[in-house]
């Protein structure tokens, strides 16, 4: 069937109900842009989406040589021919009128259209400069989770084997570093256990932190389908807001922020007191649980209640529906992994499925969500800074078997220490050791925490800033040099989404001007610098996307991201295939560990794991001694209060979040018409019990301050729980008068401007959701409503708000501030 509901107004569309244990039934959805009929679309070219982690498969319409539209494949297991808001009007920011078309080198503090060789020979000389007069060490790259697996791959080579530098990472530090921390952690190595079919076969599906309507919006919708059908599931959601998700749960928690480890400890204590564990299967695949039982036996409900701010029965109930099912699914996603103790909160997530035995089997799954496109190819490939392949950087056996696949000296590869991690780069810069960054494919003056402090250090004079992307960003405006970049479309590679299935984006279009795809970029940069193997032939040998993916293959090959099996023609073929796949299994995997714990071993294992309160790297003799058989393992976590409380000063906790119309910086969302009009300026949600104490309503011109900087924005009056301020993260300066930042009398904008320098000791993720904050009114809001949408999260608590079309900036000249009372109602909720 097709879906010809208004996908703004209805972003996840008509019912198609099914029943446990059934096929998710097809729905295709089409969009085509205005006046182009069906008839005078040319070409259909297969893709899949890079505006979330979904991996949505889609096909793009081609017309006269213009992206046209595009439609859901309904063939490809992933979406079932359904794509979200974002997959159906997000590509036309494509054509945007202000894309960039040609290099940009800054002369005489302006930035200059230029041509290529001038450009790359200014960042090649550059970079030839700093590796003479201060070292490898000097250079570091951050990347994205939004381009393809060949690009991540020749990235990490050149960086790693050509530059030498320990100093690579990428932007899903942000976003999915708890996830493979926690695998990692748990399992000793990454890879997700479980797959989306698992929801065609749960009966209790636990989303953590996890708002799957606005973050995986096809997901949703294959869950919406579910409990319209037969043997529906039953849904936990631990959320403080009042989510899609939330109004369809048998429970719904809302904790404090930062209460992650305390409500999970609670939950593991009830499972483990009422004995609804699997003995069996912990004694045969798990290690720790005597150490996990005995950390958690205090931790009542009654314990928990008390931090959390949650009723001890909700509790209770929470924990009889996720120790009772015979199928279990839990999810997670920023609401744990930007949070307090993230490491230690997702690692109980892992627990409580394994002393439950809810492992690698149809409906009994873990889901630790990626938040990107392309964020588990960054983890693959090693361009988080990890090495590739899922290779153990303190194992030598792996460093050489990696030096063998590059036909480089072991000792060419970076291993005398963790890989260097965004914040720690940002920190570099900061001091002056790292002297050049090249930043592609991101926008970290707006995504990153407590924004001051990044453009300080972005617009030193003695950092020389490299930007890779499609538009004159808010970092890009910052740059010493700007290459334009092609983007999805435009180019070909291979993409991997959360449940690691393996899409292949093929070119559908020629990109704007002299834009290039990231991959002959780099490969430009590694021939400018000619890097050399350990023969004195090139370091870099293939030259496109295909040749790429070929080489990629042979670094995965017997790790446990093992893509052998899979080519390009395979891919164009069968449309999503999941990881491992090699001859043992031709036609890919849906899940892992359906015999055992396969890659724990010490011998085999990703990481040695780490403290989970301080992050020190364990060494191997101590992973050997605690499992020398790789087994899972069971780490108990003790919960520690967050770093930052509210207090008289600033009463508020803060945190930031996504909306279904955008993504990240709204770089293309923003300028997609209907995308841009649902969801046109930020807003600040507060409580209905805040707001009355407060005196406060709806569409109120307020400002939000932290220690760090303060942004303004309207308010929207929602079920969110009292005490908690929310923020939309996607709003920057770009689509502003100032463009690159606030001024110093105009307000600032982005969620970023308050949030906090704090990240998770064991997987390096930045909190963005634990600042506390202050609120101020700024003007009276005279009946104009505040420009969230009303069809998510964010709807409104009062009836009769109506969902703006269109909008702008919510910046108007300040009135005589007027500040609020402190404090809060204690024990609201």
């Amino acid at each position: 069937m097709e879906d010809s509901a208004d996908r703004i107004a209805q972003p996840w569309g008509t019912r198609v109900p099914y029943g446990r244990h059934e096929t998710w039934p097809a729905r295709v959805d089409t969009f085509l842009a205005d006046g182009v009929d069906p008839g005078a679309v040319q070409r259909w070219v297969q893709s899949a989406s890079i505006l979330h982690s979904d991996g949505d498969a889609m096909d793009v319409a081609v017309a006269d040589g213009r992206m046209v539209g595009v439609r859901g494949r309904d063939v490809d297991r992933v979406n079932r021919g359904r794509l979200g808001p974002k997959d159906l009007f997000g590509w036309q920011a494509n054509a945007s009128r202000d894309r960039l078309t040609r290099p940009l080198v800054r002369r005489d503090g302006r930035l200059v259209e230029t041509d290529w060789d001038t450009a790359m020979d200014l960042v090649a000389s550059r970079s030839r400069e700093l590796l003479d007069e201060r070292g490898p060490g000097s250079i570091g790259f951050y990347t994205s989770g939004q381009l393809f697996l060949e690009e991540y791959y020749t990235l990490t080579v050149l960086a790693r084997a050509g530059i030498g530098t320990n100093h690579l990472d990428g932007n899903t530090r942000l976003c999915t570093s708890t996830a493979a921390e926690a695998l990692k952690e748990t399992f000793g190595c990454d890879g997700q256990p479980g797959s989306y079919d698992d929801f065609d076969h749960a009966d209790v599906i636990a989303l953590f932190g996890h708002n799957i309507a606005e973050t995986q919006p096809v997901q949703w919708m294959r869950l919406l389908d579910r409990l319209g059908g037969a043997d529906p599931p039953r849904l936990l959601c631990v959320d403080p807001r009042p989510t899609r998700v939330a109004q369809h749960a048998a429970v719904h928690l809302a904790p404090r922020g930062g209460t992650n480890v305390a409500l999970l400890n609670a939950l593991l204590h009830e499972t483990i007191r009422h004995e609804r564990i699997d003995r069996d299967f912990i004694a045969a695949h798990t290690v720790g649980f005597e150490e996990l039982a005995d950390r958690v036996a205090d931790c009542t409900p009654k314990w928990a209640a008390d931090i959390c701010d949650v009723p001890a029965a909700r509790i209770e109930e929470a924990a009889e529906l996720v120790g009772t099912t015979d199928a279990l699914v839990s999810t997670a996603l920023q609401g744990v992994y930007q949070s307090h103790q993230a490491t230690a909160a997702a690692v109980q997530i892992n627990n409580l499925h394994l002393i439950r035995g809810m492992l690698g089997r149809p409906g009994a799954g873990l889901l630790q969500m990626n938040g990107q496109p392309t964020a588990q190819n960054t983890r693959e490939c090693g361009a988080n800074g990890d090495l590739p392949g899922f290779r153990n950087w303190q194992n030598d056996t792996h460093v050489a078997d990696l030096a063998r696949v590059w036909n480089v000296e072991p000792e060419t590869i970076p291993h005398y220490a963790p890989p260097t991690h965004a914040m720690q780069m940002y920190r570099y810069a900061e001091q002056g050791s790292i002297r050049m960054l090249w930043i592609s494919g991101t926008n970290p003056a707006v995504s990153l925490p407590e924004l001051p402090r990044i453009r300080s250090i972005l617009t030193q004079d003695r950092l020389f800033t490299v930007v890779q992307d499609l538009f004159l960003t808010e970092t890009a405006q910052l740059a010493d040099v700007v290459l334009p970049a092609a983007t999805w479309g435009e180019k070909t590679g291979a993409l991997t989404n959360a449940d690691r299935t393996v899409h292949l984006s093929d070119k559908a279009v020629e990109p704007p001007g002299e834009a290039r795809p990231d991959l002959d970029i780099f490969l430009d940069y590694a021939r400018r610098m000619d890097f050399r193997d350990k023969d004195g032939g090139p370091l870099v040998t293939w030259d496109d996307p295909e040749s790429a993916f070929e080489a990629w293959k042979r670094c995965s090959a017997g790790r446990p991201c093992d893509y052998t099996g899979l080519s390009y023609a395979k891919l164009r073929d069968t449309s999503g295939i999941q990881w491992p796949c090699d001859e043992s299994a031709p036609q890919g995997t849906a899940r892992l560990y359906t015999d055992g714990i396969s890659w724990a071993h010490p011998d085999l294992c990703e990481s040695y794991g780490k403290d989970l309160e301080t992050g020190a790297s364990q060494e191997v003799v101590e992973y050997r001694s605690l499992n020398p058989d790789g087994k899972a393992v069971l780490k108990a976590a003790a919960y520690r209060p967050p770093h930052e409380e509210p207090d008289e000063e600033y009463p508020f906790q803060l945190t930031t979040g996504r909306t279904i119309y955008h993504f990240h910086t709204r770089t293309k969302t923003g300028r997609a018409p209907q995308l841009r009009d649902a969801a046109p300026d930020v807003w600040v949600e507060i409580s209905t019990a805040d707001a009355d104490r407060l005196g406060l309503g709806e569409g109120d011109l307020a400002d939000v301050t932290s220690r760090r900087g303060s942004l303004r924005g309207r308010l929207r009056v929602t079920g969110i729980r009292p005490g908690l301020l929310f923020v939309p993260f996607h709003y920057g300066y770009w689509d502003t008068e100032n463009g690159s930042g606030p001024g110093p009398d105009t307000p600032g904008r982005a969620a970023n401007e308050a949030t906090i320098t704090d990240w998770d000791p064991a997987s390096k993720q930045p909190l963005f959701k634990t600042a506390t904050a202050a609120l101020t009114l700024v003007e009276r809001g005279g009946g104009r409503p505040s420009p969230a949408p009303t069809t998510t999260a964010s709807a409104p608590a009062t009836a009769g708000v109506a969902r703006p079309t269109a909008g702008g900036s919510a910046a108007h000249t300040a009135q005589t501030p007027t500040e609020f009372p402190h404090g809060r109602e204690e024990g609201a909720q």
